[in-house]
């Protein structure tokens, strides 16, 4: 069994004329994971991708796909992925049907008899011509062409863009499936919730650059909950913004809310001095999450610009 990650990069750069997309990014896949790849547009993560397929060559860094580096390993290394673009370009008159046998034949025939049940759980008219399809079905052969010969690693760049929700979750069932069967999943995606119901880890990419990786558990665990306590008269405020595991405490008269951290025990039992009567709580999702470590990150930036007392 190989010891090499599926995909690795290592202070990865790549400059267009005066704008840096990557910044020295550090990325680890693990072989027979799903893992999502999340950041707004203009993050870096199209470019990673394109760098991972040898479509862009990179300034600076280095990349390793299945172990290979991918400048080097040519159509051999790119037999073994499955690709979809966050934008698929396939046009002229030719039927989908035939567009898909296409694709089959530049890989020796494998997955020619995958297109027609995968067409069926999409609903696509393979008889159509590429040209006359609707922004979602051509997804949908996207969609089809990346999954059809069952590879070993699948790059998948916004794979639910254009679908309605039924759609978006039967593409969803066929990345559990194809990790169920080993393979490695990449997946950018701009919709965490989609992300966070199949990826084990996540990375999280700003400016070119990553600043956060965690397992998907790990980070519902730092996401904490909200938490709504009202009570029946006012209450004094300063012992709910003492709580340790809380944040964010907003008192609004007989009214407290919070983001609470781990177990509720302290607040439970400073509530339990009062009287309580109502109390409500909530998962917070990834894309909070998301968006408190990019909070973060400015204030730490922040903090590091000339002028602000850090060190040059």
């Amino acid at each position: 069994m190989t010891h090499h990650p599926a995909i690795r990069t290592v202070g990865l750069i790549k400059d267009y004329g005066r704008h840096r997309a990557l910044n020295g990014l550090d990325l680890e896949v693990r072989r027979g994971e799903t893992f999502g790849f999340l950041g707004p547009n203009g993050a870096g993560k199209s470019t990673t991708i394109r760098v991972l397929l040898d479509l862009l060559r990179p300034d600076g860094g280095t990349a390793e796909v299945l172990g290979l580096a991918p400048r080097d390993a040519g159509p051999s290394l790119r037999a073994r992925i499955g690709y979809l673009p966050g934008e698929l370009h396939v046009a002229g008159r030719t039927p989908a049907g035939d567009a898909l046998r296409h694709f089959a034949a530049l890989r020796g025939g494998r997955g020619r008899d995958r297109i027609a049940p995968l067409a069926e759980r999409l609903s696509l008219d393979l008889r159509r011509p590429v040209r006359a399809l609707s922004k979602g079905n051509k997804q949908k052969v996207g969609v089809i062409q990346a999954f059809m010969h069952a590879p070993e690693l699948l790059i998948l760049d916004e794979p639910t863009s254009g679908l309605d929700p039924l759609l978006q979750q039967e593409v969803l069932s066929l990345i559990r499936e194809a990790a169920a069967e080993g393979a490695t999943v990449l997946m950018s995606s701009h919709v965490l919730r989609e992300v966070e119901e199949v990826a084990d880890r996540v990375a999280i990419v700003r400016d070119g650059r990553t600043i956060d990786v965690d397992e998907v558990a790990a980070l519902r665990a730092r996401a904490g909950q909200r938490v709504r306590l009202r009570f029946a008269e006012p209450v004094d405020p300063e012992p709910f913004r003492a709580v340790a595991n809380a944040e964010r405490v907003e008192i609004d008269g007989a009214t407290v809310r919070c983001v609470l951290h781990g177990e509720p025990h302290e607040l439970l039992r400073l509530a339990a001095r009062h009287h309580a009567v109502a109390w409500e709580a909530r998962d917070r999702d990834l894309e909070e999450l998301f968006l408190d470590v990019y909070r973060l990150n400015d204030r730490t930036a922040a903090r590091a610009e000339p002028g602000n007392g850090a060190a040059r």
